[in-house]
């Protein structure tokens, strides 16, 4: 009978500092290493905007991390986006965590499926307080908010206007 291994987080950042998976874009979810889609133009555009329009008005109020890995308790995702609690000096020994985390943004140009589902589901069960999912094939965006059993009970799909974060 064959099984899977399932790594923790610490075997997983054991790897990552012996350079063994230097030459891979993955990330540990649920205690599997998964690789992650290659990005496209359209998409580092996409992600690099919401940076610079984030990191402008959560100036002084939060740091906002770009494509860096975040640590749950069974997995070590690396969200497009992370708006999380300051001084960016809390994290020089660990990445930050659930409970420094304001909000979570993923731009989904070829992984939408994956974003609403599997990176939701695992987001919420982690306590994340909101999550949104930048659609853009489909010029729209899914708010996920208000944790309830572990998932988020209010999803909101809008696709213009100003949406304001749990943090503001």
């Amino acid at each position: 009978m064959r099984t899977l291994t399932q790594w923790s987080v610490a075997d997983y950042q054991h790897m990552r500092d012996l350079g063994i998976l230097d030459h891979r874009r993955c990330e540990l979810i649920k205690g599997e290493i998964w690789d992650m889609v290659p990005e496209s133009e359209f998409h580092r555009f996409i992600n690099h905007r919401g940076v610079n329009y984030l990191r402008e008005m959560m100036k002084g109020k939060a740091e906002v991390f770009e494509a860096h890995p975040i640590t749950l308790a069974e997995s070590e995702p690396e969200p497009d986006i992370a708006i999380v609690r300051l001084p960016d000096t809390r994290y020089l020994q660990h990445h930050p965590y659930p409970e420094d985390i304001y909000w979570l943004v993923e731009v989904a140009d070829t992984t939408l499926a994956y974003d609403l589902g599997t990176k939701r589901k695992l987001y919420a069960e982690a306590g994340i307080a909101e999550y949104w999912v930048i659609d853009v094939a489909g010029k729209q965006m899914a708010v996920f908010r208000d944790l309830q059993d572990s998932d988020y009970s209010s999803q909101n799909t809008v696709s213009e206007g100003i949406v304001s974060c749990c943090f503001s």
